[in-house]
């Protein structure tokens, strides 16, 4: 290959397209900076092309399975004659295709140098590209780390036939008749819940004590009697052992020796930081684990090395990833931002019913102030309006340092994702209870909850016991 140098010096230069790498960039040229963004595969990263946006539809198109399903039971006589995946993928690949185009369009638009290529730091202030026209050489004067992440497999299960990831799972043009899924977190919970409604005869195995291990212990609870009540089944507690596969199906023994057979195999068990071999650790950047380690500005222990995204160590949420980039880029001009507090981020697993939490949860809150320091409520979507209208279940809970500000909203029901808005307001503005309860919120709708939740915790219920 022909090896050429370009001539410009960015003013920063970004290797990763995914959530963090072009909102850098596209802050960055807001920002007045001269940018070069460089990606070997689609702009938009996992989230967009392989993760939480395609999940999202088939999750909707889920949805509207069990609505069909369920129709007569309120008078509606519908029925479901069955899910063509062809059809579901065909309405995800054109929801994914827009989205593209449009961010094609605002990179562009934003006067960003974007260059398709496999990129790999050689230099402290250089990445080399290797492109369709050969290699060239990329410097910046800021170099911003945003290789983003892939899915983790176990000791000796490898992926290939019916042993499957979650990308591979996305693009499935039929629907198992049954699936065992590796791992209780949100990929795991977010495609049974899909496979379930589709019809599936599915079962979850988690090594933790519980489902969506990371969540509130309440909302763990609430989650694994939701899916029995759906029959979707789980183990918990127990560890993978083995698995082997044939023409018949996939084979899977535990740690206990229990033994599970299904027609595919979904590893779900995490993402892990897409680093290696990418020159990090030559230019003397620490790491961990494969991890990009950093201080409070996101810098690396190398001056004028940035990271952002699933490579730092914390939440792996492409809305974390897009908070990072608009920070770095601040940073990088010279400006002041304010720290992004990890446990500030929002965070909602969309499986049925959906789970929503913000700030600490009740064991984290007693292990800052002290158990006898936190008061925590919890409101039963029983007394909510429109949640009956909905006919779902689940309880908004509150935790509260005592006679303090909200510090955590934990959230289990049907589309509480949409209130995680304002939980995040109560929680990063520090509000108390009082705070929130002048204010009012729209009957019915199942925001109301969240307001009649923290009348309750401020003494003075509405629809609900005291």
């Amino acid at each position: 290959m022909a090896d050429t140098t370009a001539n410009p010096v960015y003013d920063v230069v970004i290797l990763g397209g995914g959530s963090g790498g072009y909102a850098t960039a596209l802050r960055s040229a807001q920002l007045g900076l001269n940018v070069a963004l460089i990606e070997k595969a689609e702009l938009g990263g996992t989230c967009l092309h392989r993760g939480c946006v395609p999940t999202k539809a088939l999750l909707h198109a889920a949805e509207v399975a069990d609505v069909a399903r369920e129709g007569a039971a309120i008078g509606v006589n519908t029925q479901l004659n069955g899910v063509d995946m062809v059809g579901v993928n065909k309405y995800k690949d054109g929801i994914i295709g827009r989205l593209y185009k449009g961010l094609q369009g605002l990179v562009k638009s934003s006067n960003v140098t974007f260059i398709q290529g496999e990129g790999k730091l050689v230099g402290k202030d250089t990445i080399a590209v290797t492109t369709a026209e050969g290699v060239q050489n990329v410097s910046g004067k800021n170099l911003v780390l945003a290789s983003g992440s892939f899915s983790k497999t176990l000791p000796g299960l490898e992926l290939g036939g019916r042993i499957i990831a979650s990308e591979h799972a996305l693009k499935m043009d039929f629907v198992p008749k049954s699936a065992i899924i590796l791992g209780g977190g949100v990929i795991g919970v977010e495609f049974a819940s899909v496979w379930k409604s589709f019809g599936a005869d599915v079962t979850i195995v988690e090594g933790l004590p519980s489902l969506a291990p990371n969540e509130d212990a309440a909302l763990s609870k609430a989650l694994e009697r939701a899916f029995r009540k759906r029959k979707i089944n789980f183990k918990t507690g127990v560890f993978f052992q083995s698995a082997t596969q044939d023409d018949n199906g996939v084979h899977v023994t535990l740690a206990d020796g229990t033994q599970l057979d299904a027609e595919v195999l979904l590893v779900a068990v995490g993402r892990g930081p897409q680093t290696a071999g990418l020159g990090y650790e030559e230019q003397g950047i620490t790491m961990d684990r494969g991890f990009v380690l950093t201080n409070e500005n996101l810098q690396t222990n190398v001056p004028g090395i940035y990271a952002v995204g699933d490579i730092v160590p914390g939440l792996q949420l492409a809305h974390r990833g897009f908070q990072q980039g608009i920070f770095v880029a601040e940073v990088i001009a010279g400006q002041s931002p304010l720290p992004i507090v990890e446990s500030g981020i929002p965070r909602v697993t969309y499986c049925e019913p959906e789970l929503a939490s913000v700030g600490l949860t009740e064991k984290q809150a007693a292990d800052k102030y002290g158990a006898d320091q936190v008061q925590t409520y919890e409101y039963n979507l029983g007394g909510n309006g429109k949640s009956q209208i909905l006919g779902t279940q689940g309880f908004i809970k509150l935790v509260r340092e005592k006679d303090g500000p909200i510090v955590g909203v934990h959230m289990i029901g049907a589309r509480v994702g949409e209130q995680i808005g304002e939980a995040q307001l109560i929680v990063n503005w520090e509000a108390h209870p009082e705070d929130v309860a002048h204010l009012i919120h729209a009957h019915p709708t199942q925001n109301e909850a969240l307001g009649e939740a923290h009348l309750a915790i401020a003494g003075k219920p509405l629809h609900a016991h005291a």
